[in-house]
């Protein structure tokens, strides 16, 4: 691309002329410079006129949207990095990280398996002449970066951290696409629409996370408070299994409500921690235990039968109806907070 040579009486470099685009800015500033009356003879005094002129026009160039046609598109699992834009993305949604971890991330994105030591980073990112806390800075960028890609530096699935010699990235690159530069929207177009972005899974429109967390953490809410109450109200559960269940077997079945409760308020108050947290391996840890929660649920599924005697036999049999399918939300719900890794 022609760029100006911010010099007096120098011209200007016309390195690109096949594009035709840069050659119309680079014949408009060339006018420019030939009526401002500088361009072949620059008196001292109006230099400094003309280099601010010229440095207002290279800012221009060098800024506009044409001066970067294209972009690289990298994407790893439900990731991908924008290099044009310095985005960040998880299945469409766009994660909050700092210029700075962007380019270590970019960095390392571009060179994955390779080994790039701490002077390779320092030299990239921080230059000489930078006076900075490097160790501190480069730690705090690769947390940043660990943080939105719900890394860990124990059990690390995307950054490695080779002790006292630098860092890796391990994950699997899955493309790398070159995009032309989006267009700028014409005055006939709406700039409010914008294309749905759909689950990689569910191929539904993909939701605010906040949306489907605060859901499963409502339905374990809702289980805790079926466990306490039945703790609670023991006797009138003990009253309410004779009805259903010979006196010989209410003593056992009371003694299942007991130990399936005092499991599940442990379960429940660890998934509601987990999902209070943003806890990223939530989902491949509930997919672990779906079957025993299956059967829990199913079990506590018939707790309406309890209350019989005070919602009613109808009212209970809707209720034990709705919650058979709670367990199978519940894995829906997380499939939609936290979409598996292609």
């Amino acid at each position: 691309m022609g760029n100006i040579v911010p010099v007096a009486c120098q011209g200007i470099n016309e390195d690109d002329d096949h594009n035709q685009q840069n050659a119309l800015r680079l014949q408009f500033v060339d006018r420019f410079f030939a009526w401002s009356g500088h361009r072949q003879h620059c008196s001292p005094p109006n230099a400094r006129k003309v280099y601010r002129r010229a440095s207002v026009l290279n800012y221009v160039l060098v800024m506009s949207p044409q001066a970067s046609p294209t972009g690289k598109i990298i994407r790893f699992g439900v990731f991908e990095a924008d290099l044009a834009t310095g985005e960040l993305r998880k299945s469409g949604v766009r994660m909050r990280l700092q210029e700075q971890p962007f380019q270590l991330l970019a960095f390392l994105l571009e060179r994955p398996g390779q080994l790039l030591t701490r002077e390779d980073l320092r030299s990239k990112l921080w230059p000489g002449d930078t006076f900075v806390d490097f160790d501190h800075s480069l730690n705090t960028a690769v947390n940043k970066i660990r943080e939105a890609l719900g890394d860990s530096a124990f059990t690390p699935a995307y950054v490695e951290t080779v002790a006292r010699r630098g860092y890796r990235f391990i994950a699997t690159i899955d493309s790398q696409i070159i995009t032309a530069a989006p267009a700028l929207p014409s005055s006939s177009e709406d700039p409010a629409r914008k294309p749905s972005v759909f689950h990689p899974e569910l191929n539904i429109p993909l939701p605010n996370r906040a949306v489907p967390r605060a859901l499963f953490a409502l339905v374990q809410v809702m289980y805790i408070v079926f466990y306490v109450e039945a703790l609670f109200h023991w006797r009138g559960a003990d009253s309410a299994l004779t009805l259903y269940l010979p006196a010989s077997a209410a003593s056992p079945a009371l003694a299942v409500v007991f130990v399936t409760a005092a499991v599940g308020i442990a379960l429940r108050c660890y998934l509601l921690s987990a999902v209070a947290f943003d806890y990223q391996h939530l989902r491949i840890n509930f997919e672990r235990m779906f079957i025993a929660a299956l059967f829990l649920d199913e079990l506590w599924a018939l707790s309406p039968f309890l209350a019989a005697g005070k919602i009613g036999f109808g009212l209970a049999f809707a209720a034990t109806a709705a919650l058979l399918y709670v367990p199978f939300s519940e894995r829906t719900l997380l499939r939609m907070a936290y979409p598996a890794r292609s």
